[in-house]
């Protein structure tokens, strides 16, 4: 496979992502069970004092997920205009950092939250990491740029 299509697939993987987590993050606070209902009533009620402000789990567990929503984005934004030039100097710099950030993204999702979550973050990073070893329609390898 080429370059390009590896990094557009990562891109649009993350896109993905970003979609999903997004409903996750707005949705968060419907519970499928009492139970749950009971966990996150006591997360928006018990209030604490954190660096000279009153804060609940709730807002730190909401604020977290609203972070993730711009970071898959701008994952997904990045790999899609690197993929415009995988040739580049800069990409091939930037790629394996990426390709790291995103697998270690999928062992953290797989840890501790569920694992088609992760196997997206995986199967892009790997999509990443793939494109630094394919060739592109030029004669030359994208790593010896």
């Amino acid at each position: 496979m080429k370059p390009k299509l590896l990094l557009r697939i990562a891109a649009v993987l993350m896109f993905l992502h970003t979609m999903g987590h997004t409903l996750g993050a707005l949705t968060w606070k419907t519970a499928p069970n009492p139970v749950i209902g009971l966990v996150i009533k006591g997360m928006e009620t018990n209030h604490f004092d954190f660096m000279g402000r009153s804060v609940t789990l709730a807002s730190f567990y909401e604020g977290y997920g609203f972070m993730m929503i711009f970071v898959y984005m701008y994952m997904s934004i990045l790999l899609w205009l690197l993929s415009t030039d995988p040739g580049n100097k800069l990409c091939v710099r930037l790629l394996p950092i990426l390709a790291i950030l995103l697998l270690s993204l999928g062992i953290i999702e797989y840890i501790y939250f569920f694992p088609f979550a992760a196997a997206i973050s995986v199967v892009a990073g790997l999509c990443t990491l793939a494109s630094l070893f394919a060739k592109g329609s030029s004669s030359r390898p994208v790593l010896n740029s």
